[in-house]
């Protein structure tokens, strides 16, 4: 009756979508080309040609056949984001948030697909890209705005183009290009929880009309949102949810000619941020430490310090052929380093903590010819990926070693994934008339991957380093032994194929098949050499409609289909030598489904007055998920599986307003959001966020002679706590008081993560 039910009402959204979608389109030009006869004289009211370069060339966003939302730099900063998670509010379907332990470790969702495990080794579902340069890992992916011209959010699978891991879609950050003249911008913020940021960008010619030297620097301080109300460890106790982060950029543009264009980029971010504790839902049953009164408070055993270290350099050289051909190299090096203290209990005590180490290196370089005449547009290139991930974490279960008489009780687990990866794509859109066009692609990728893990028990509490608490050594030669060492390749072939229909000049249709796949990967925590599980697969129908009537009214909708198959999880699969024993490999035992609907819509409604708004809609969940009986017989427990990030409604609707005073320009805006509710655990969630809603207004004010901005921005004004993630190591039993039995090291262990509460923040720029 339920899943009737549930699908009753999905099918009642989308078909409410569907005719609020028809009635906008055979409603909108009448209405617009009244509207425009109003408000349109002299060209006062218009919405703006938006550029991106989601097919990897620079098009107007009107033209590209892909669901794909771009925020500008003008936007961003009347907006007042600071982050690239703050980008989603603005794209339907869409889920960036902080991941738990970090302030600066990813979590990305895009249409149902992404990545909950952030260890090494696990492969990522949305590609992240800085300036055309994919970052494996998500530890720092949550990238501060810092020189940002545009941020694009790439819905579905892009897999002929950028490859692997963008089964779910990808975020590009797009810095800005050199303007020629010099610049210095320099900007401050105070605001709520003592927030205290610096920002200092600019740039010199050092060579007029050749050679540029751009920089930007980032110093950015705010106390917790909470704290840490006790600590096992002297001198610990401190902030919980600050932020310590400095960030540098350094480029180089130059250009020889009209025809060469070169730019080197250096970047590097130091996030000194305490750990972030969670809250504790239930009460310890080890320790007599209350449920806190504050989801931002917590409870420690480990150290509160925190680290995330990333670096990275990278070249671009264009070469303007002739009028049709061009070529285009990128070259890129990235590393991180990430040392982490993850109290999984939040306690005093410790019963369940996980120091860890997380250190990647990456290398990838990339060759683009692209053509482009009156009828074909050609984009090709040959790629090439190698990256180490390593990394190790010590799952201290104190308390159950000391009922175990012994004086500690630690499972480290250690090692590699290492990849490489060579790929050759090519995809090009040829105009049949002036109406009709088509599109194909396809792309050829071949991974290697070896891993090596170490994995076992260690009769103490053991750290992964000498000195992670006050006092500790690490014994010389302290291994634990190597479980699985192995290598395994694999091959794919991923194709795009669309067609587009040019209406008129303001309305193109579209609908395009289109595939893509997620590495396949070893398990980082195996027990045993276990083979390494095959790459996910995912492929993606969609049915969309672009149109711009009279200039004043936008509106972009589409409507999609994926099945995501063969995905990686943990199964139990009995011991062929001992029926009786259950192990745990990861293997290729699920598969999902998501339907779904996205509507973008923007509004000049008059001089000044822009509205916009989204919807999403999406129907996800697990068609199979196999694991096995005692006695070998294969089970679908797709009953216990969630889709996790996945609100089955995001919407947004919001207004930027413009005022020309005798003082200056004054520039309003305000936005709602909302998410339904969502699962934060894939197998047998526990906790669900309900749904809320986020307002956000600001104030912008723009100094007549154009050196001064000042801006005033409240985030979450009706102070909303929703959860972003969680730790669960409990069993639902309802003879217990609690409701819960314990789990792994004895305790109620019921961890949630939140997002930010209510913030005020004034910005005060200059430019020299």
């Amino acid at each position: 009756m339920a899943n009737n039910y549930k699908n009753s009402m999905t099918r009642f959204q989308f078909s409410t979508l569907a005719l609020l979608v028809g009635s906008a389109f055979m409603t909108a030009p009448v209405w617009a080309e009244e509207q425009a006869a109003e408000q349109v004289k002299d060209d006062e009211v218009a919405l703006e040609v938006i550029q991106v370069t989601a097919r990897k060339t620079a098009e107007n966003l009107q033209n590209v056949p892909v669901a794909v939302t771009s925020i500008g730099a003008a936007d961003i900063a009347e907006r007042g984001l600071s982050s690239v998670i703050e980008v989603a509010q603005y794209s339907p379907n869409t889920t960036l948030q902080q991941s738990r332990g970090t302030n600066s470790t990813l979590t990305a969702f895009i249409r149902g697909v992404g990545q909950e495990d952030p260890l090494w080794g696990y492969e990522p579902g949305v590609g992240i890209y800085i300036d055309d340069v994919y970052v494996a890992r998500p530890q720092g992916a949550v990238l501060d705005i810092l020189n940002i011209e545009r941020i694009e959010v790439l819905r579905g699978p892009q897999g002929t183009l950028y490859g692997k891991n963008t089964i779910g879609g990808a975020v590009k950050y797009v810095t800005k290009p050199m303007s020629g003249d010099t610049e210095f911008d320099a900007n401050f913020a105070v605001g709520s929880y003592n927030q205290r940021d610096g920002k200092l960008t600019g740039q010199i010619p050092l060579v007029d009309n050749k050679l540029y030297l751009g920089f930007g620097y980032a110093n950015l301080q705010r106390d917790g949102y909470g704290e840490y109300l006790t600590s096992a460890l002297p001198g610990q106790d401190g902030e919980n949810y600050n932020k310590d982060l400095q960030a540098f950029r350094a480029t180089l543009e130059f250009r020889p000619s009209d025809n060469w264009f070169m730019r080197l980029n250096y970047d590097k971010t130091n996030d000194k941020s305490n750990s972030k504790g969670g809250y504790r839902l239930l009460p310890s049953l080890l320790t007599d430490a209350p449920v806190p009164d504050s989801v931002y408070d917590s409870y420690t055993s480990l150290p509160t310090w925190n680290k995330v270290e990333t670096e990275g350099v990278s070249l671009t050289v264009d070469w303007n052929i002739n009028d049709e051909f061009t070529f285009k190299s990128v070259t890129s090096q990235r590393e991180n380093y990430s040392p982490t203290n993850i109290d999984f209990d939040n306690t005093s005590v410790i019963i369940f903590d996980v120091p860890a180490i997380y250190d990647d290196e990456q290398f990838t370089q990339e060759f683009q010819l692209n053509y482009n005449s009156d009828n074909l547009t050609l984009v090709s290139g040959l790629y090439y990926y190698t990256a180490d991930s390593c990394g190790v974490f010590d799952a201290i279960l104190g308390v159950l070693g000391t009922s175990l008489g012994a004086p500690g009780l630690t499972r480290e687990v250690g090692g590699c994934s290492n990849s490489d990866s060579i790929a050759a794509y090519s995809q090009g859109s040829y105009k049949l008339n002036e109406q009709w066009s088509v599109t194909a692609g396809l792309r050829y990728t071949k991974d290697d991957k070896e891993a090596l893990v170490r994995n076992g028990l260690i009769f103490a509490n053991v750290y992964p380093e000498s000195g992670w608490v006050p006092g500790y050594v690490r014994p010389d030669g302290l291994t634990t032994p190597v479980v699985l060492d192995d290598e395994e390749s694999w091959s794919k072939v991923t194709p795009k194929l669309g067609v587009e229909y040019q209406h008129s000049d303001d309305t193109m249709f579209f609908a395009s098949y289109s595939q893509g796949f997620k590495s396949g990967t070893f398990n980082p925590r195996a027990t045993t050499a276990e083979p390494a599980a095959d790459p996910e697969d995912v492929d993606s129908f969609e049915l969309g409609v672009k149109t711009d009537w009279s200039r004043t009214l936008r509106v972009n909708a589409t409507l999609f289909m994926l099945d995501h198959k063969d995905r990686q999880y943990i199964s139990v699969i009995p011991d062929p030598t001992d029926a009786s024993v259950l192990n745990q490999r990861l293997g290729n035992v699920g598969r999902s489904e998501a339907t779904g609907a996205e509507l973008e819509l923007t509004w000049a409604a008059a001089k000044g007055l822009d509205i916009y708004a989204n919807l999403g809609l999406i129907d996800a969940s697990f068609e199979e998920a196999i694991s096995y009986t005692p006695a070998g017989d294969p089970i679908d427990i797709s009953d216990r599986f969630s889709v996790t990030n996945t609100p089955e409604t995001t919407a947004n609707i919001g207004f930027t307003y413009t005022s020309e005073t005798s003082f200056g320009d004054m520039v309003w805006t305000g936005s709602y959001g909302y998410r339904s509710k969502y699962s934060l655990t894939e197998l047998d969630n526990l906790l669900v966020q309900d749904g809320y809603g986020m307002l956000n207004m600001g104030v912008t004010w723009y100094s007549q002679d154009g050196h001064w901005t000042v801006g005033l921005h409240g985030k979450n004004l009706t102070d909303e706590e929703y959860l972003v993630g969680n730790y669960a190591f409990v069993t639902p039993d309802a003879t217990q008081p609690s409701g819960y039995r314990p789990g792994l090291g004895g305790d109620n262990t019921l961890i949630g993560y939140y997002g930010a509460p209510r913030t005020v923040t004034l910005n005060v720029g200059y430019r020299f």
